[in-house]
């Protein structure tokens, strides 16, 4: 900070003469500072940190530089990502920082699992090739009610989810309808998860069958072997979870859906897609399948 800006933000408090004294410098060399015109740059500056807060703001606070750099590319406006960096720390702009999250697995020792068809190798050539899927608690005033999704493991996108007060088989079958009615996917579908009662049962192993979608089940206690589905759910604690206090079950659904329908598949910038969001993403695809 230069002498004179140190003077410009104390004045209220001290005398400028006094502190220009202290500060061995002269208090007409201060005036001339303070009535100089902003310049181009400062005034260039300031209109793009208006934009940078307002993106921040859409995207609920939880933009950092690279996807608040990928909105402003997407709006036509081209700077650097390091200009973006430097005038969020100046504005004091952050976004929030994404812990590990940590999901509590409940295993039957005597279910058979599917083998691991994935191998840890998330990515697919296309659509509705792999579906990944696993189940997380929301925690409310009323008690915890667990969301159950299926990812497509290609666009990051979430093709089918299901809420409901226990984590049942009936929960994940759900979440499987949503997604089989939303995508109608071709044959040759891996559907992956870990070793939880849900995705061992009966139930379910039959509804995976009837629809022709192979089962595959990573390792046991190993996060790696299911880790686009954690990801998510790490992206869910940190932009909502952490940050909201439910009292009952329907604030969590309405919020929970508008972060994964309105938000997160269709506005939310992910860097494995080239910043764009899943939906954008899918339809960048469609455009280019259509086009050959």
């Amino acid at each position: 900070m230069s002498v004179f800006r140190f003077v410009e933000q104390e004045k209220a408090t001290f005398p400028v003469a006094t502190m220009c004294r202290v500060l061995g410098v002269s208090p007409s060399g201060f005036w001339a500072w303070a009535k100089r015109e902003p310049s181009d740059r400062s005034l260039s500056d300031a209109e793009l940190s208006e934009r940078i807060r307002a993106i921040h703001e859409t995207s609920g606070g939880t933009y950092g530089a690279p996807r608040v750099h990928a909105e402003l590319l997407a709006l036509g406006e081209h700077v650097s990502r390091k200009r973006v960096a430097r005038l969020m720390r100046r504005a004091g702009i952050a976004g929030v920082h994404r812990r590990r999250f940590v999901v509590t697995t409940v295993r039957d020792p005597d279910a058979a699992p599917a083998p691991d068809l994935v191998k840890r190798d998330f990515h697919p050539d296309g659509p509705d090739r792999l579906w990944v899927a696993d189940v997380t608690a929301l925690p409310t005033w009323q008690g915890f009610l667990y969301l159950a999704i299926v990812l497509d493991a290609w666009s990051r996108r979430v093709v089918g989810w299901s809420m409901d007060r226990s984590a049942t088989a009936d929960l994940v079958t759900r979440a499987l309808d949503m997604a089989l009615a939303v995508r109608r996917p071709a044959d040759g579908l891996i559907h992956h998860s870990d070793h939880g009662t849900q995705y061992t049962s009966i139930a379910f192993g039959a509804r995976m069958r009837e629809a022709g979608i192979a089962a595959s089940m990573g390792s046991v206690g190993d996060s790696y072997d299911n880790a686009m589905a954690e990801s998510f759910f790490a992206s869910l604690e940190t932009e909502l979870i952490d940050r909201t206090l439910w009292r009952d079950h329907a604030e969590a659904r309405a919020d929970v859906f508008d972060w994964i329908e309105v938000f997160y598949n269709r506005v939310r910038r992910h860097s494995a897609l080239g910043y764009l969001a899943p939906a954008e993403y899918e339809e960048r695809y469609r455009g280019r399948s259509e086009a050959a």
